[in-house]
């Protein structure tokens, strides 16, 4: 049987904690800053962990890391 072949989009965008949670950038911090609040913004720059019903599809297009 072949390699299963991992989605490198989502390579660049997710990695492994050392408990095994799945570790994410959160959104809305790219642009249209002006009108968010300094508190939002620096909420935005803090890691977020995966939900755990979005947990198994992502498992699935990374199945090396």
């Amino acid at each position: 049987m072949p390699k299963m072949k991992t989605n490198r989009g989502a390579a660049k965008r997710f990695k492994l904690t050392g408990s095994g949670k799945i570790k994410r950038n959160k959104a809305y911090s790219s642009h249209i800053l002006t009108k968010k609040s300094t508190k939002q913004k620096r909420g935005l720059r803090q890691a977020g962990l995966v939900d755990s019903a979005n947990e198994r599809s992502i498992r699935k297009i990374l199945p090396y890391i």
